[in-house]
């Protein structure tokens, strides 16, 4: 219509051009030029002219009116086209609001687009409720980084270096003021292979939410990396960095051969030279206001060792959940775990405050040289494990303490599993048997029982602990007993086990199992030797069997004499058996019958099968004898 519309006009004017063009014809020829002044006019060739002129005109008139109704034909079917359109749509509307269901109609293709691609990888960690919309070759490509790094490292990249952090801390750590005089920082960054944007996100968020004042130095630690992003790429963003922060101390420290988790955070202790040292793991997000809440406890009291509290990163999606303030703590096998504050703490009522915990689980921030003075960190341990326990047993001994400060929030990635080392048991015995050695005094064998493992002749090369021995000596250090009784009073002392691993029936040449995994009913089975058939017995008769727990507010499973009428023995934990009043107390010497001391029915086994019955003089051998009983 537009183009019609716009035609009209032009023809109007190239009919005027037209017309001018003829009535310059016509004087020219029907007048005599200046030149020819002195010539009469031919009149005949006039009259031609003039009766040309007319005949023009009249053909012109005529093509213009059949162009008119020309044009005002289109007009009309173009009119009749807009009345089609609009009754079209009329009709149109009205489906729509008779079936609205069929609003979903365009989400039908998606959704069996989705189906079609399906998860490659259904059965990996990170696809678990992560990944619905990737094509295969980015799941393939999301897959192996995970592999490679045990984290989503796939959408990292695609995430902001500077992403926003939710609020997680209590509401009234946000009204705490601080003393503007505290002291400065240094931030040490332990890394191994870590992702490159991964450990950008870290630094920029160091640089961002520290203030500047504080905020002395980072040291990144490189325990022998390989990727070779980390090299290059990794030194330009340093560099930017560096020149964003000219005030900035950024030094870097590369091992030439991995050395593990205890002496990389020692080599980033001794680059340092703020007066506070925050070493910390590579895959984190600090919050706004982290330092000032630890390094406020530290200005009180130079010995006081102090940790954030750690907000979880999950691996697969990269959210951040809140972790409520918890004391660090671990078992007898030195593996980490979170566990309550003391009943004193809570009665405060106030979630805000710092809380007493025995340990720190790894990242921590002390004053430098109060670190050095009670010997850093044992050096002698290997890749990862023991480390932070050992640090939390010597502080708390050596005179010093361990506090978690729920005011500093860290955002800390859960890795879903250790791609430097998938199995991560040998380091820690090894490094838990070494920690044992120097610190535990009479309490150093729960180390081996935690682990299952001989007394004497464990099989692992400890390395040399005269050092650290002679350290604690000059330190002056109190006995394992005072940090049990003062610090730890949860840890089961398992001061009464006298005998644990295997118990074999020297008759039937099979072993005590715990059988089905939830169930009740022990059972005899041949003698492997591991977890499931692992027992423990105590002085007070109790035999249980499958495991040990290091704390006290857990309770073990007894093996029990469930009742005359029962033939078959139970498993249940102590504490519901006595209630039930089920025998759970045994006697027992190596190489001779086990009897129940209430009912005086014995453990045997008949035709592969373990009962409890009249005793006939079955014999029993329990692996490992602790104490003479």
């Amino acid at each position: 219509m537009r183009a019609v519309s716009f035609k009209r006009p032009l023809l109007v004017v190239g009919c005027c051009g037209l017309l001018f063009y003829l009535g310059s014809v016509l004087m020219t020829g029907g007048y005599v030029r200046r030149g020819d002044a002195d010539k009469q006019p031919d009149a005949s060739r006039t009259v031609r002219s003039i009766s040309d002129l007319e005949e023009s005109i009249s053909s012109l008139s005529k093509v213009l009116k059949a162009f008119e109704q020309k044009q005002d034909a289109m007009q009309k079917l173009l009119q009749e086209d807009r009345d089609n359109q609009r009754k079209i749509a009329e009709v149109l509307q009205k489906t729509i609001h008779a079936v609205p269901e069929q609003k979903e109609q365009p989400e039908k293709p998606i959704e069996l687009e989705k189906k079609e691609i399906g998860k490659l990888f259904p059965k990996s960690p990170i696809f678990k409720e992560w990944g619905d919309n990737l094509s295969e070759d980015e799941q393939r490509e999301a897959q192996a980084l995970f592999e490679k790094y045990g984290y989503n490292v796939f959408l990292s990249d695609r995430l902001p270096l500077d992403r926003a952090l939710p609020e997680t801390r209590d509401p009234r750590c946000l009204k705490k003021s601080y003393p503007k005089d505290l002291p400065t920082v240094g931030v040490v960054l332990i890394y191994l292979n870590e992702a490159l944007s991964v450990l950008k996100r870290a630094l920029r968020s160091i640089v961002n939410r520290t203030s500047k004042n504080l905020l002395k130095e980072i040291i990144m630690v490189d325990d022998n990396s390989s990727n070779e992003n980390l090299k290059g790429d990794l030194d330009v963003y340093v560099k930017s960095l560096e020149d964003e922060n000219p005030s900035l101390r950024i030094t870097r420290v590369r091992h030439n051969e991995q050395k593990g988790l205890a002496y990389a955070r020692a080599s980033g202790w001794r680059a340092a030279t703020a007066d506070v040292v925050a070493i910390l793991d590579a895959h984190i997000e600090v919050h706004e206001m982290w330092a000032e809440p630890l390094l406020t406890q530290i200005k009180a009291d130079r010995t006081t060792v102090v940790s954030p509290v750690f907000d979880r990163v999950n691996f697969d999606d990269l959210k951040v959940v809140n972790y409520l303030p918890s004391a660090h703590a671990f078992d007898w096998a030195l593996w980490c775990m979170y566990e309550g504050f003391s009943p004193e703490y809570y009665k405060l009522n106030d979630s805000s405050l710092p809380g007493k915990s025995p340990s720190v689980m790894g990242i921590l921030v002390a004053n430098r040289e109060y670190l050095g003075e009670i010997g850093v960190l044992d050096e002698g341990m290997t890749v990862y494990g023991g480390e932070n326990v050992e640090l939390g047993i010597r502080v708390w001994t050596c005179g010093g303490s361990i506090e978690v400060v729920p005011c500093s929030k860290i955002a800390h990635i859960e890795r879903s599993h250790k791609p430097y080392m998938l199995d991560l048991s040998p380091a820690m015995k090894r490094n838990a048997l070494r920690v044992a050695e120097v610190w535990m005094d009479d309490y150093k064998h729960n180390i081996n029982l935690a682990w299952n493992l001989p007394f004497e002749n464990h099989g692992f090369d400890i390395g040399d602990v005269s050092e650290r021995k002679k350290l604690r000596e000059r330190l002056n250090c109190k006995p394992f007993k005072w940090y049990l009784d003062n610090v730890y009073p949860k840890l089961d002392p398992w001061d009464n086990l006298v005998a644990y691993g295997g118990m074999k029936n020297l008759d039937a040449d099979m072993c005590l199992d715990q059988g089905p995994v939830p169930g009740h009913t022990p059972i005899a089975y041949h003698c492997y030797y591991y977890g499931p058939q692992i027992t423990y017995y105590r002085t007070n008769g109790e035999l249980y069997i499958g495991g040990i727990k290091s704390h006290k507010y857990n309770d073990n499973r007894c093996i029990t004499d469930q009742g005359q009428k029962n033939p078959e023995p139970g498993l249940f934990y102590c504490k519901e058996a006595m209630q039930k009043r089920m025998g759970i107390y045994w006697e027992f010497s190596q190489g001779k019958e086990i009897k129940n001391k209430e009912t005086k029915r014995c453990l045997e086994i008949e035709n592969r099968v373990l009962l409890i019955r009249e005793c006939t003089g079955q014999r029993w051998e329990i692996q490992n004898i602790i104490k003479n009983f």
